[in-house]
């Protein structure tokens, strides 16, 4: 068993002698790191050990059961060392800890009031042997100079790796901006805009669904009337009633705002007549400086123009909407909508009922198809108008819902607006972007009413029984199942049920499905070792290829369903992939 004088006795015997100047260049060196705060580990670690194996220096290490901390030895604690030994011996060891079986480095010793120290045994050198020359020390200069350059390069390469989302970051955690975030998160007013109304009649009651869209001139193309058409058009009867579009003309040219107006009021008058189309416009006199703005994420100046005035349209047309319905979905100028979307939405916020969100998306586009609760656009106004020369908009809102403690995205599928447009408004590029999550028939949604769900399978992480049977994109994931292992949904209440749909596996993991299964239904609910589960259940069918449909349930079975559940009938060993349980209810 080594003891701690031998341990030291050992390294001692590994430690060669240091010139003088070798010894002043690497204190040299650390204190220059210490002073601009590098860490120590990577390519700093490397230089020293690159310095040492130069200098033909070993290091050495305490055994792992040692029970001294930290090491620091001197010329009288060793006083048959030679004065640059014990100053190299010390700035070594000094380095690692030594109550581990591997080194690693501790910044917090490095203080500054430690490096007395040094000097002091620096003081006391003697009889030192001049084997330095001038060429060495020449060559050992520019080489740890050329070394701290590469460091601190690489440093910086790092740091532009995450450049853009840092910075974001920062600047939206900044001291200043969280205070003031904090004040504007009790605000409620909206900014005092003076909008020009220019084709509109009267908004008489709330309605439970806006849908705003802002539009500027474009050198390529227009898109605005068909997007319009689409949203009319995919609405049912009894569904108009419920929604009110809001289109915010913000180009600051008034002959091209006349010539919109003029279309719009020509092919939808019936729309504007009924209060449910208007026409607005926020007077330029309002709007913040847009010229001469800093140059984030290096853009150019027309392009950080064209991204903050955007901005400021949105900010503008939210809060206009802050009060015409109980919730807001923000659209582009260039989309089309599935049939019957508004059902959709509604049945989403039925099931979330209960749950705190900020932000549900239903594309996974940009700013496309994301819904917010009315009473929180004056404060999603204010701010995008606070940070409005930062980041483009998709960028803010998703900081906003951050800022707002919703820490997950919540999308949805299948996405109910897809982006259309061939030219984009900057600068009418090209802009062929396309959500494949999109479906043109979206009212078959299922109903998926509450229920509690159980597995005795192995679950993998945190990929629990429940994320099978939301609506959100995320599923069920368990190690490899036996025969005999269940996955059971159990309903609050016995319900008719017309529709079961049950998928697995992924695109990405196409193997990872159910290969051998069946479903059942049960009744009668009992409860065992505290778990709600059903007494009898009959037998629907098979899975095949992995999936599970079956329709016109209520006619096949006769009784209310109160539990399904999907059996494992063959052990296999691939893991499983439940994706989506959807349940369709009369």
């Amino acid at each position: 068993m080594h003891t701690r004088g031998h341990s030291l006795k050992a390294g001692v015997n590994e430690v060669n002698l240091l010139t003088p100047s070798l010894v002043l260049l690497l204190t040299a060196f650390c204190t220059a790191r210490l002073s601009k705060g590098w860490p120590w580990d990577g390519p700093a670690m490397d230089l020293l050990n690159e310095l040492f194996s130069l200098s033909r220096v070993s290091l050495f290490r305490l055994p792992s059961h040692s029970k001294q901390r930290w090491v620091c030895l001197s010329e009288r604690r060793v006083p048959a060392l030679r004065a640059e030994s014990s100053v190299h011996l010390w700035v070594t060891i000094i380095l690692y800890r030594t109550d581990y079986d591997s080194f690693f480095l501790k910044e917090k010793v490095f203080k500054f009031y430690k490096m007395k120290y040094i000097f002091q045994i620096l003081d006391k050198m003697r009889c030192l042997r001049k084997r330095s020359t001038v060429s060495f020390l020449g060559v050992l200069v520019i080489f740890l100079l050329f070394m701290n350059l590469y460091i601190e390069d690489s440093y910086v390469l790092e740091g532009d790796k995450q450049l853009i989302r840092e910075t974001s970051t920062h600047q939206l955690n900044s001291e200043r901006y969280v205070h003031t975030f904090k004040d504007l998160s009790n605000f409620s007013g909206t900014i005092n805009v003076t909008y020009r109304y220019l084709a509109a009649t009267p908004l008489h009651r709330k309605r439970y669904l806006t849908i705003g869209l802002s539009s500027v001139k474009r050198k390529k193309g227009s898109y605005l009337l068909e997007t319009i058409k689409s949203i009319f058009e995919q609405s049912s009867y009894e569904e108009l009633k419920e929604i009110s579009v809001v289109v915010h003309l913000a180009d600051f040219n008034s002959s091209w705002r006349d010539v919109m107006v003029q279309d719009i009021t020509q092919k939808f008058a019936h729309h504007i007549i009924a209060g449910r189309l208007m026409v607005i416009h926020a007077p330029e006199e309002y709007y913040p400086v847009l010229d001469g703005l800093k140059r984030n994420y290096n853009d150019p100046e027309d392009r950080v123009r064209f991204r903050s005035k955007q901005n400021v349209d949105y900010a503008f047309l939210l809060n206009f909407c802050a009060n015409t319905s109980d919730y807001y979905v923000m659209l582009e100028d260039d989309v089309r909508c599935s049939k019957n979307f508004l059902t959709a939405i509604k049945k989403v916020i039925a099931s979330l009922q209960g749950t705190y969100w900020v932000t549900l998306e239903f594309s996974k586009l940009g700013y496309i198809g994301k819904l917010y609760h009315s009473h929180d656009l004056p404060r999603l106004a204010h701010f995008l108008l606070m940070f409005y020369q930062e980041m483009p908009c998709d960028w803010l809102l998703t900081h906003f819902r951050g800022l707002l403690a919703q820490k997950n995205v919540i999308r949805f599928k299948p996405s109910l607006f897809q982006h259309m447009g061939y030219y984009s408004s900057y600068k009418g590029t090209e802009n062929k972007l396309k959500d494949d999550d999109f479906e043109e028939e979206s009212f078959d949604i299922p109903d998926n009413p509450p229920a509690s769900l159980y597995t005795n399978m192995n679950v993998f992480e945190n990929y629990e029984a429940s994320k099978a049977y939301s609506s959100v994109d995320e599923y069920f994931w368990g190690k490899p199942p036996s025969v005999g292992d269940t996955f059971v949904i159990v309903f609050e209440k016995p319900l008719v049920i017309k529709k079961i749909k049950v998928n697995t596996g992924t695109e990405d993991r196409q193997n990872d499905i159910l290969h051998h299964g069946a479903l059942d239904v049960g009744k009668i609910l009992m409860f065992r070792k505290q778990v709600r589960q059903c007494d009898t259940y009959s037998r629907l069918g098979e899975f095949k290829n992995g999936n599970f449909e079956i329709s016109e349930v209520n006619q096949k079975i006769p009784f209310d369903i109160q539990c399904i559940r999907i059996c494992v009938t063959k052990t296999q060993k691939e893991w499983l992939i439940i994706r989506s349980i959807s349940i369709w209810t009369n």
